[in-house]
């Protein structure tokens, strides 16, 4: 009979890889929303699960136009507290929590939130996250069905203890202030999951701002059957005791052989950052990631984009940006270069550049030029986002 052993390093165990990893833009836009960008809103589909990166203007309908299920919403994790990235927050939590209005006669109120029995909907952001939610939920009478908490990611410079003057809401969990350590904000999901975990990092931006880093954690290597079916069959071992291999356990076999599934290999990183004209504080979290979706807000486009104007420089223009506290293509293909990502994905566009290159050919032209000033300084796989694309993140070949 085999002797199935546990995996021999039990200190780090081995997880499963996620059946799917999905990143599905909701909104693309910077500032002003158009006719073909809707504000920013990012979700990035884990298995099941759905977390949402920003919630700005009509989110809410944004999901519901696309292929992203309301119910499978958890969390919601807020870069800053700009409009164009937080207005469709208190929407979306009525529609996620089925919220109501307030009744004639409070008291025919019957819904009860059985707070201790339902998971809550979990919100990260910035300080005024908070105050924003409760103040927005208490003047508008909203109702909710279930239990919600706010994180809140502090700076140094944040006051100790500020939060807002009015009581939690009736369906507020207390949530967590959590302190920046060594310039970053590291593991800070309330409860872990045991396949993936979330880091971030203050971005320079006109605000404060956060860029997050979502990781899974390794997973078994690739396994080749013939290398370890032969030996089982030979001893009599159920070939059940793949299993146990392919997870990168061991077996020994009745006659003393011992067989060691192959070495785990990292699981995928992505990183989605704010707002910023610098996120140099994000650096080393970012590192190697699979996917970086970095803002390209403004772009010198002479010969391709009419609205140019002949006075205009690549120079005065990334000045111009920068003290707005945004980004050029150039800037995010450099930082992507600086990571070592793998792949580029650009969004929060200036409302100029419309999102319907797929069908229009002069936006096609002004798309295609920004991937191609990004790519320029990244050498990668540049893609421009618009809403609804959808890019699957597949694991890596290592």
């Amino acid at each position: 009979m085999a002797k199935p052993t546990p995996p021999l390093q039990q200190s780090q165990p081995v997880h499963s890889a996620l059946s799917a990893v999905n990143i599905t833009f909701l909104g693309t836009a910077s500032a002003q929303p158009s006719s073909t960008r809707n504000h920013s809103s990012l979700a990035l589909r884990l298995g099941g699960d759905v977390w949402l990166f920003d919630c700005g203007e009509a989110t809410q309908h944004q999901v519901q136009r696309s292929t992203v299920k309301m119910g499978r919403i958890e969390k919601i994790f807020i870069t800053h507290t700009h409009g164009d990235h937080i207005f469709g927050l208190l929407p979306l939590l009525a529609g996620r929590l089925n919220g109501a209005g307030g009744m004639v006669d409070e008291a025919d109120e019957t819904r009860t939130v059985d707070a201790a029995n339902k998971q809550p909907l979990e919100i990260y952001g910035p300080l005024g996250t908070r105050a924003y939610v409760r103040s927005g939920l208490a003047y508008t009478h909203t109702l909710l069905g279930s239990p919600y908490v706010v994180h809140e990611l502090r700076l140094p410079t944040d006051p100790p203890g500020a939060s807002t003057a009015l009581p939690p809401h009736a369906c507020e969990l207390p949530g967590r202030d959590i302190p920046l350590s060594d310039g970053v904000w590291r593991d800070i999901l309330a409860a872990p999951a045991p396949s993936v975990s979330v880091s971030a990092a203050p971005l320079a931006h006109s605000v404060p701002c956060v860029g997050y880093v979502v990781s899974e954690a390794p997973v078994p290597g690739k396994i080749d059957a013939q290398a370890y079916v032969p030996h089982l069959r030979r001893t009599g071992t159920p070939l059940s005791a793949m299993r146990i291999l392919q997870q990168g356990g061991c077996v020994e076999l009745p006659d003393g052989t011992v067989l060691q599934g192959p070495a785990r290999r990292p699981g995928r990183k992505i990183a989605v950052l704010g707002d910023t004209y610098d996120p140099a504080p994000i650096a080393a979290l970012a590192q190697g990631a699979d996917v970086l979706v970095h803002e390209a807000t403004n772009a010198h486009l002479p010969g391709v984009d009419p609205d140019t104007k002949d006075a205009e420089t690549y120079e005065t223009l990334r000045a111009r940006s920068m003290s707005r506290g945004h980004s050029t293509p150039q800037m995010a293909g450099t930082f992507a270069r600086r990571v070592g990502a793998k792949k580029l994905l650009l969004n929060h566009f200036s409302a100029r550049y419309a999102g319907n290159d797929d069908v229009d050919a002069d936006a096609r032209r002004i798309m295609e030029a920004i991937r191609d000033q990004a790519q320029g300084e990244f050498g990668g796989e540049v893609i421009c986002a618009r809403d609804f694309m959808s890019i699957d993140v597949p694991l890596p070949n290592t």
